[in-house]
């Protein structure tokens, strides 16, 4: 199995087909509106405007399962992360990325690359998957790895 497997739904209700993006380097993140986190939003669009003509993606998923940080239905979310931080990467709809109802994708992220001391769960919003041209998770990063200390990362990937 790869990234390319799997298929998302955009904010819009669209479905998105993973495999769309074959060929790329993505970066994949869970996001929320109202997280401590939540500026990482302008350093993730920046990572998308610098690297997108050379086959980068960000892609976004909303997930409401950390502090309910992310409460809003998907016209609220667009509002927000286009008024607040002018987001034109992919958004998807939102999604549980822990426990039963987990998205296939972040089954599958989360056994490919394990957290601290082994763990598989996401532990807080804005957790990073690094997935290389290949299909395959890269690297992991946590909530506090900023976007633009993962720029030598994603270069190398390039």
């Amino acid at each position: 199995m790869s990234v390319y497997d799997f298929t998302a739904e955009t904010l819009e209700g669209a479905p998105a087909p993973l495999a769309d993006y074959r060929g790329q380097v993505l970066l994949i993140v869970n996001t929320a509106s109202k997280c401590g986190f939540t500026p990482q939003y302008e350093g993730l669009e920046t990572l998308w405007r610098d690297y997108r003509d050379k086959g980068f993606a960000v892609l976004g998923f909303p997930c409401n399962q950390f502090g309910a940080q992310e409460p809003g239905d998907a016209a609220e979310i667009a509002n927000f992360c286009s008024l607040t931080y002018d987001v034109s990467f992919p958004m998807m709809k939102k999604i549980d990325v822990n426990g039963p109802a987990a998205h296939p994708l972040y089954a599958w992220l989360k056994k490919q690359k394990k957290g601290i001391l082994g763990t598989e769960g996401i532990k807080w919003n804005f957790t990073k998957f690094l997935i290389g041209r290949d299909g395959e998770v890269k690297g992991r990063f946590a909530p506090t790895d900023t976007p633009e200390s993962l720029k030598s990362a994603i270069e190398a990937a390039l």
